[in-house]
């Protein structure tokens, strides 16, 4: 009796941690991923989960998330980064353009900070026009990564999540594309003036040297001082005959 009762003891000192064995819950199984949620964790997003809202493309990069098999790499800039901007950039965009500006933020593939330190140049973004993709720069300096738009550099220095299929860094500035922000293409020069001389209209002057107007005047002289002289010799002559008859 008294070497059985210690193991009765035992086999109800175990009983509640078998019972709470048999009762746990099996993990569940990951579901979808919830990009929002990541977003209200860091609790300064606000302003770019309403700008991924109403331009519709949360929907859309959470239904291509779900489908993907190369993942997705998001580029967060807080409610600063947005507020810093000089007033009216992002309100005096069309519809469109802030849809490219959010895709901008966005690559068609997962990738962790040590891939950026070997990534070839450009990245591609899921934003892009007539002549392709919009692409981004990452430059390192032992385990710092930058990335750069061409118009702003901004170093990566908080991970939200980097487990596949989805990363989301934090920046502390909106990356802005040159296709939207940089400078504008200078103005085509108007066309170089002929150098030809348009003709003039004729003038009498140079209307006399071609020969259509009246003889120089110097001619005019000489005509009416013949004139007299014939008008002086018919009278002498008329005075001779008168003469003449009277004898």
């Amino acid at each position: 009796m008294a070497t059985t009762t210690p193991l009765v003891l035992i086999l109800l000192t175990l009983i509640p941690f078998l019972t709470l064995a048999q009762k746990a819950p099996a993990p569940a199984p990951s579901g979808p991923i919830n990009i929002t949620g990541i977003f209200d964790q860091g609790s300064q997003y606000t302003f770019l989960i309403r700008l991924l809202n109403e331009t519709q493309q949360l929907t859309q990069i959470q239904s291509q998330l779900n489908s993907t098999s190369q993942g997705f790499t998001i580029f967060a800039p807080t409610d600063n980064a947005f507020q810093n901007l000089p007033s009216g950039t992002i309100n005096n965009l069309s519809d469109d353009k802030k849809v490219q500006l959010i895709l901008y933020h966005v690559t068609p593939k997962y990738y962790s900070l040590s891939d950026f330190q070997t990534v070839s140049n450009p990245v591609r973004t899921q934003a892009s026009d007539k002549s392709g993709p919009w692409g981004l720069y990452f430059t390192s300096q032992g385990n710092q990564v930058n990335v750069s738009s061409g118009v702003v550099t901004e170093p990566i220095n908080n991970a939200l999540r980097q487990k596949f299929p989805l990363a989301v860094y934090q920046l502390d500035k909106v990356l802005l594309p040159t296709e939207l922000f940089g400078p504008k293409a200078p103005a085509s020069s108007p066309a170089p003036k002929s150098s030809k001389t348009p003709s003039k209209t004729p003038t009498p002057s140079s209307a006399a040297v071609e020969g259509d107007a009246p003889a120089p005047a110097s001619s005019n002289k000489d005509d009416s001082a013949a004139g007299r002289n014939d008008g002086f010799g018919f009278v002498v002559g008329f005075g001779l005959i008168c003469m003449a008859i009277l004898t």
